[in-house]
């Protein structure tokens, strides 16, 4: 089964992830899938 999760969605998960602090691992797989697509966290766009 394939699930396709926008870029939108993507980010909006990694954000809850992190914020409820879910497993590590977790976080890291969905911050990996938004750096293979380019996106960019909004921390990171002030820098």
């Amino acid at each position: 089964m394939l699930l396709l999760l926008s870029d939108e969605m993507l980010l909006e998960a990694y954000h809850q992830a992190v914020r409820m602090k879910l497993e590590r691992d977790f976080i890291y797989m969905l911050r990996s899938e938004i750096v293979r697509r380019n996106l960019v966290l909004p921390e990171e766009q002030a820098g």
